[in-house]
């Protein structure tokens, strides 16, 4: 049985309405915020794809209006489930835009566990687009991480890890600062963008953007973004991916083991 769902969130962002359309309506921007790989042919009835952890889902743009609005609608499932997405744009007097998601569809048997999860994420993946846009506008990520780890019940461990992990000493509110070692050949400052505990921490450094999540079924997710310069070249980005994939992926078995 289907259910039907809604989520609508409103944002401002600063940047303009030309920077927030790169960010939302091609591949590369995209991919500097949100998850997977990402594709979307730029015209009404085109195709859009998102890649992740070796599934492929695709979606038909349903309206193309660059820079004001852009709406797309996932392709329905063999149980009658889909996803839609429409963004509005509007520029803000003396600066600034203010981006609204509506995203809404038909949910499946564990309907109430997906909303849960989709009412939180979807405000937390606008906040990592701003951080996107604040700091790394022009830049696109050269390589990113989705790494699924264990699912952990019990959310404080989890939230404590996830502060530890970045060297917090305090509370983790927008504007704390610490350090992070775990994938990098040197530390690196880091500084607490948002955090919503204790479902979501998202952290930036000068080069990279974080998002650590405890989310839907109690999994724990890392989710990196990497901004290269220009002076670093495919070897040495496809080196650092592998580093930090193997140092995430001990880290999350060392929660798998906390949790057994």
């Amino acid at each position: 049985m289907t259910h039907e769902f809604e989520v609508d969130e409103e944002i401002t962002l600063d940047a303009t309405p030309e920077q927030v359309w790169q960010a939302i309506a091609t591949g590369p921007g995209i991919d500097s915020w949100f998850m997977g790989r990402n594709e979307i042919e730029p015209r009404e009835g085109g195709r859009s794809s998102l890649s992740l952890l070796g599934h492929t889902s695709e979606s038909t743009v349903t309206a193309w209006e660059p820079g004001r609005r852009l709406a797309y609608r996932g392709d329905t499932g063999p149980d009658g489930t889909f996803m839609a997405f429409e963004y509005l744009i509007e520029a803000r007097d003396g600066g600034g835009t203010v981006l609204r998601l509506v995203h809404n569809g038909l949910l499946g048997d564990d309907w109430e566990d997906q909303y849960r999860a989709l009412s939180v994420g979807d405000g937390m993946y606008l906040r990592k687009l701003a951080v996107h846009l604040r700091h790394f506008t022009g830049r696109t990520s050269a390589w990113n991480l989705f790494l699924p780890g264990p699912a952990m019940p019990d959310p404080a461990p989890v939230w404590a890890a996830f502060t530890e992990v970045f060297g917090l000493t305090g509370p983790a509110v927008a504007g704390s600062t610490g350090r992070i070692g775990l994938d990098r050949a040197e530390p690196a400052d880091a500084v607490v963008e948002f955090a919503h505990e204790p479902d979501f921490l998202g952290v930036r450094t000068a080069d990279s953007l974080y998002m650590l999540v405890h989310g839907y079924r109690d999994t724990v997710v890392v989710e990196r973004h990497a901004f290269a310069t220009s002076a670093e070249g495919t070897e040495s980005g496809a080196k650092a991916e592998a580093v930090a994939t193997e140092a995430w992926t001990g880290w999350l078995n060392g929660l798998a083991g906390q949790g057994s």
